[in-house]
């Protein structure tokens, strides 16, 4: 799976023309296939949290299904913005995306 992770999220080519020059479009993917994986653990603990607190039973062999091997979430093809929201800024994370209609 962490092969399909970075494959999706591949920088440069694959066919460039010395080992020399694969080495750091590689560290790069290293980081990003990383900080991708960072973050999905981190909002997963996010929202395991968010439904223990409003009384849903999170069962621990549900939990051992999760994976933070996931993209489908992640703009891989587009203009990305680096600007934070102050909270963000601070050290807190964002909230957590609602389906329409709960709160």
């Amino acid at each position: 799976m962490a092969g399909l992770s970075a494959r999706k999220t591949r920088f440069g080519s694959k066919t460039a023309g010395t080992r020399e020059g694969q080495e750091d479009p590689l560290g790069a993917l290293g980081l990003v296939v990383n900080i991708v994986l960072l973050w999905n653990t981190l909002y997963m603990q996010d929202a395991l949290d968010d439904l223990r607190a409003k009384g849903h039973a999170v069962l621990q062999e549900d939990i051992e299904r999760l994976s933070p091997l996931t993209l489908q979430h992640i703009n891989l093809r587009g203009t990305y913005h680096f600007t934070l929201p102050e909270s963000v800024a601070q050290g807190n994370h964002r909230p957590l995306r609602r389906p329409s209609g709960e709160e």
